[in-house]
């Protein structure tokens, strides 16, 4: 079974290239489900998140408090020490989830798996990857997307992507690049094409 690790900065349009291949027949794990899932409830990472960033970051369901992190890790003098820190405590949770899954899809003779990773390199789940895909966008595509998904400012968007790895280190790292500045059906064709370069 081939593992296809997916990647691509906020506003690129990873979940639709992954809607469409799913479309075809290959499942989809999706890392910010998982993540989410696990940050519903005061599971065991929720406890260590709150150990490392006080009980502020823990609603009091147990839940995270979403807005609370995102000012932890966007703003201020040591936002990035504070989302490095952060990214290392989920990301042990939620690979072990996204092993438990492969390993299941693989008992069932699946031909493929997409494993949806937004940080795929810095949590180190490429080299569990057969192949690596990044779905790419210009920045100002990109902004206009997030703006009209998170009804957010321009300002911020650009934020956000301003603090994720760049385009262009993401293309030089993956076996593959997947251009998304159109419509569905032109990432359609180009999800198809792809497809037969590494199945069949």
């Amino acid at each position: 079974m081939k593992v296809i690790g997916l990647c691509g900065g906020s506003g690129s349009g990873k979940s639709a290239a992954s809607e469409l291949l799913e479309k075809i027949g290959i499942p989809h794990i999706d890392a910010d489900s998982i993540y989410r899932d696990l940050t519903s409830y005061e599971s065991d990472c929720m406890r260590v998140l709150k150990s490392e960033f006080g009980d502020a970051v823990m609603n009091e369901d147990g839940s995270l408090n979403r807005d609370y992190v995102r000012e932890l890790v966007f703003s201020g003098n040591d936002r990035d020490t504070k989302r490095v820190r952060l990214n290392e405590i989920t990301h042990k949770y939620v690979l072990s989830e996204i092993d438990k899954q492969i390993k299941k899809y693989k008992s069932e003779g699946r031909e493929a798996v997409i494993a949806d990773v937004p940080l795929l390199f810095e949590s180190g789940f490429n080299e569990k990857c057969d192949f690596t895909v990044a779905v790419v966008a210009d920045e100002a595509v990109r902004i206009d997307r997030i703006v009209r998904r998170d009804k957010i400012t321009k300002e911020q968007a650009k934020a956000r992507i301003n603090a994720q790895i760049s385009t262009d280190e993401l293309i030089s790292k993956v076996d593959f690049a997947l251009e998304n500045n159109g419509d569905l059906d032109e990432l359609g064709k180009t999800v198809m094409v792809l497809y037969e370069k590494m199945i069949k």
